[in-house]
């Protein structure tokens, strides 16, 4: 078999607060790239503080796609976003341009690179079922209902993730199949029109990575988040809204302690800590998800550069600089 002659493309993954976001806009401007995000908070208009989005000056003119395509109100599946990116990517390559994929959504990129499974439609109604259950018994209870038809999935689901676990049961109520079965079956997805550089950013010691988390969240509290988060709820449509904080906006970490700590729900201190402790597992989880992408490269921000730069210019078959 030949060499893959197909345009090159780089994706810049790694944990929350690991650096992607400055890595992806230097080799934007380094190779003259564009930023496709591949973030599920950063998709949502009004998230702009706590998801960490780079601002206009950050951008610094670089393009960036699939950043404010949805409010908050409104759902964004892995599905639909995997079509928007491939969109995104084909555009930048008719431009000449290079896609740079950056982010830390695990489904998303999984959904873009891999390819997902086939599954029921959401349905309304078996929905607000579950729910109905879940404020009744508790999402525990639930979990554990999802246990028995489905040990394989509740095994990898928290037993308070609601929106994880509403789906799952949604699935197996609406076919009869559980949700991992219907996983086991994904489909591949048409193939990128470009072949994928992935790198993984990260910090070697957990340590500076816990260190970065808090330090960036107290830089968020002092640029306002709180007050970022009442306005997202003074917003019509999420006051009127049965169950806001069910929403896959407002449960992005973060934002879901926040709006718990406005509901009177925790003292500001322990809103912080929470949120940060929060952050730390997210962080966790796409550590244990990247660790699984067996043809990715790891690279500590603060000690590899050279490896990474040498990474980069074997791949595209030249020198950057």
């Amino acid at each position: 078999m030949g060499a893959d002659a197909r345009l090159p493309a780089i994706a810049i993954m790694g944990p929350t607060a690991s650096g992607k976001t400055a890595l992806a806009l230097e080799w934007a401007r380094r190779l003259g790239g564009e930023i496709v995000s591949v973030d599920s908070a950063l998709v949502y208009r009004g998230l702009d503080i706590g998801a960490a989005k780079p601002t206009a000056e950050e951008r610094g003119g670089i393009a960036h796609h699939l950043i404010d395509v949805r409010d908050p109100w409104q759902a964004y599946s892995a599905a639909e976003f995997a079509e928007d990116a491939r969109r995104a990517v084909a555009g930048i390559l008719a431009r000449g341009g290079m896609p740079i994929l950056a982010g830390g959504t695990g489904l998303y990129f999984r959904a873009l690179l891999q390819g997902l499974a086939p599954m029921p439609e959401a349905d309304a109604e078996v929905r607000a079922a579950i729910a109905a259950e879940a404020a009744a018994r508790g999402w525990p209870a639930l979990h554990a209902e999802l246990a028995r038809v489905d040990p394989a999935a509740a095994a990898k689901i928290r037993a308070g993730d609601a929106q994880r676990i509403q789906r799952a049961l949604e699935v197996h109520r609406i076919s009869g199949r559980p949700i991992s079965a219907w996983q086991r079956d994904a489909v591949s997805p048409a193939r990128l029109p470009c072949r994928v550089l992935k790198l993984v950013v990260a910090p070697r010691e957990r340590a500076v990575l816990h260190a970065r988390i808090a330090e960036r969240f107290d830089a968020m509290l002092a640029a306002g988040f709180l007050e970022e988060v009442r306005r997202l709820r003074a917003l019509p449509q999420l006051r009127a809204h049965p169950r806001p904080d069910e929403l896959p906006a407002v449960r992005a970490v973060g934002y879901r302690q926040a709006w718990a700590h406005l509901d009177g729900a925790t003292p500001a201190a322990d809103f912080r800590d929470r949120a940060i402790f929060a952050t730390r597992q997210l962080a966790k989880r796409q550590i244990t998800w990247l660790r699984g992408e067996l043809d990715a490269r790891w690279f500590d921000p603060a000690t590899d550069r050279p490896r990474l730069e040498a990474a980069v210019s074997l791949f595209l078959g030249k020198r950057v600089g």
